[in-house]
């Protein structure tokens, strides 16, 4: 059950973080390169500023839908309720996964899920996002949810992985890899840009890097989702 006042907490303490980062180096020099990842870009005529982005939008055709919004990691719980809405639609509607769309937006604190095991094992995201291995009760050196094996969590098919085989959309958010690559480099005394551009080649196959995750939870709505609050 997601720990309300925990949360509070957090987000505080990410926020404070950030204040006190600029205070000591000076608003421009923390806040250029998020300005620069917040810049909009000029589309020309009718031509999309971000083709991938719309491109990526334009897969939501399911008869049923719905957008997860994660600005948390709540231990995973949206990639088990995003099999759990394929898995009860198919049921109650007689439909197939192919014929739904889920829609996942990590956001915020959420983005270590979008990201193989060697960056979580790299930038210690357990410890930094607060995020359990649920096989060591530890803070997570890995992702806790690809290359599942059987057993390993109770609803089969929830793997991240598995679930962006049966075409489930995947997005990360574009400020929030700015942001906290800046925060994690100001904490291991490396480059933000360096740490985000390898944050990004390690995306796992199919997650899109999207200009902001409130900008796809709301065209995602616009395509026809529903929207849950997974985070």
């Amino acid at each position: 059950m997601l720990d309300l006042e925990s949360l509070t907490t957090h987000r505080r303490g990410f926020l404070g973080r950030v204040a006190a980062g600029a205070a000591a180096v000076g608003l421009g020099g923390l806040f250029a390169p998020l300005k620069a990842a917040a810049e909009p870009l000029t589309a020309r005529g009718d031509a999309s500023a971000n083709p991938d982005f719309e491109a990526w939008l334009n897969k939501i055709t399911g008869k049923h839908k719905m957008v997860f919004d994660v600005p948390e990691p709540n231990d995973g719980f949206a990639f088990a309720w995003g099999r759990v809405f394929l898995n009860t639609t198919n049921e109650a509607y007689g439909t197939t996964d192919a014929q739904n769309t889920v829609v996942i937006v990590l956001r915020h604190s959420g983005i270590p899920f979008a990201m193989e095991s060697a960056m979580w094992a790299k930038y210690k995201f357990g410890e930094a996002f607060k995020i359990t291995d649920p096989a060591t009760k530890g803070p997570a050196i890995r992702h806790p949810l690809i290359r599942l094996k059987p057993g390993d969590v109770p609803i089969p098919g929830m793997g991240t992985d598995e679930l962006l085989a049966k075409g489930v959309l995947v997005g990360v958010c574009n400020i929030a890899l700015t942001f906290n690559s800046m925060r994690l480099a100001k904490d291991m005394g490396m480059q933000a840009e360096a740490i985000k551009k390898e944050w990004i080649e390690n995306l796992l196959p199919g997650v899109l890097v999207v200009p902001s995750g409130v900008i796809a939870i709301n065209r995602a709505q616009e395509k026809g989702c529903a929207y849950c609050f997974a985070g």
